[in-house]
């Protein structure tokens, strides 16, 4: 948790919550894995097991998975809900970087 909240203070981070057993999560999986690659040094991509994690989960109020939030300097800009596309994530870290 302490790590976690040092990642999200600064810059901008993509935190997806997810499960093993999600298929909508399996689904989401490569264009999480693409993201870390293509925004390497610009955001931080984050992937957080609601199982592995369940205080992290409650405390940011995760219902359904996966969810994504954005941050930017520790504050939450955006969430979603669902399996997301590439091209709705590249927009809106884009936005915000």
């Amino acid at each position: 948790m302490d790590q976690f909240q040092k990642t999200i203070k600064t810059g901008v981070t993509l935190v997806d919550f997810n499960a093993n057993w999600c298929a909508p999560c399996k689904a989401q999986e490569p264009i999480i894995k693409k993201l870390a690659t293509t925004y390497q040094n610009r955001a931080s991509i984050i992937e957080i097991n609601i199982d592995e994690h369940r205080a992290m989960a409650t405390k940011y109020m995760v219902q359904s998975i996966p969810t994504l939030i954005l941050f930017k300097d520790g504050k939450e800009i955006k969430r979603f809900v669902g399996l997301q596309s590439e091209t709705n994530l590249v927009q809106n870290l884009d936005k915000v970087l």
